[in-house]
Parts: C-alpha cells; sequence; structure tokens
C-alpha cells in the first residue's frame, strides 16, 4: 500500500467518471428530478386519480434511477439508455409535458448520451495535435529523403 502513490480526490473522481457514461447518467437523472419537482398535484390527489396519476410520479422516479444505475452500474448501460429514453417520452402524457420540456429534453439527451458511450475507446485527439503529426511525420519523410543513402543506413544501426 505504501508503494503506491496518493491521488487526490479530483484525480480520483476523474477516473472514476472516465470509466462510465457520467454524462448520460447525469442528464437523466437530473431530468426525472427536474419533472418530479414540476409536479404540482400532491400525492393525496395523485391516489384518489389512480393510476393514471401515480404514473405522473412513477415516470420521473424510474428516470432517476435509471441514471443512478447509468453510473453506478455501466455494464448495462444500453439497457438503461433504451428504458430511459422510453420513459422520457413517456412523461410527455403524464408529467406537465415531460416537466415542461426541459426534464423531456434532459431525459432524451441523457439516454442517447448513455447509449452513445464506448468504454475503451482511445481519447480524441484535437484537429490541431493531428495536423501537427502529420506535419512532422512529412517533415521526417522529407529530412530522409535528402540524406545519402550511406547516412541513412548508418544511423539505422
Amino acid at each position: 500500500m505504501a508503494d503506491r502513490p496518493r491521488r487526490g480526490a479530483r484525480a480520483a473522481f476523474r477516473g472514476w467518471r472516465a470509466r462510465r457514461p457520467f454524462w448520460g447518467g447525469l442528464l437523466l437523472a437530473l431530468g426525472g428530478g427536474e419533472i418530479l419537482l414540476t409536479e404540482k398535484a400532491s400525492l393525496k390527489v395523485v391516489m384518489h386519480i389512480g393510476m393514471q396519476g401515480l404514473a405522473g410520479y412513477l415516470l420521473p422516479g424510474l428516470m432517476v434511477l435509471l441514471g443512478l444505475l447509468i453510473l453506478f452500474n455501466p455494464a448495462q448501460r444500453l439497457f438503461y439508455s433504451i428504458t430511459g429514453v422510453l420513459l422520457a417520452l413517456g412523461t410527455w402524457l403524464t408529467s406537465n409535458l415531460g416537466g415542461f420540456f426541459l426534464g423531456l429534453l434532459l431525459g432524451v439527451t441523457g439516454s442517447c448520451l448513455a447509449f452513445g458511450w464506448l468504454p475503451d475507446q482511445e481519447p480524441r485527439v484535437s484537429r490541431r495535435k493531428r495536423r501537427r503529426q502529420a506535419r512532422a511525420a512529412t517533415e521526417r519523410a522529407t529530412q530522409e529523403e535528402e540524406l545519402p543513402e550511406e547516412e541513412v543506413t548508418q544511423g539505422a544501426v
């Protein structure tokens, strides 16, 4: 244990976040939370109305749960994200037009981000770095062409 270098909390959180579809799960959970906060009917009224009223609380509650499951169990992200987008679209009918469109859009966006996340993908290289690498490679190639054949073979040995 003493041989391992200590990492700060921020670095540990970055490492944890990099191994899961963090933004997708967070947006899905925030979308469900926003829809829950925009519900105007009290629970007494909802229970009196029946299943239709209960769905107004059930769907966004499940959205929050699925968002958390995406964060803490990323191996099942495909199932959770497909279910999350269906629930988010279902809130259009059951919960004040999906939390006045904001919760609906957050839920759909988060589900799509989670669905499209790839676990073992290399980090993207910016266009500027790719151009620099290409320029350096062409410069090296032109320098090798300019050198006499003897110097090239001596440098390789």
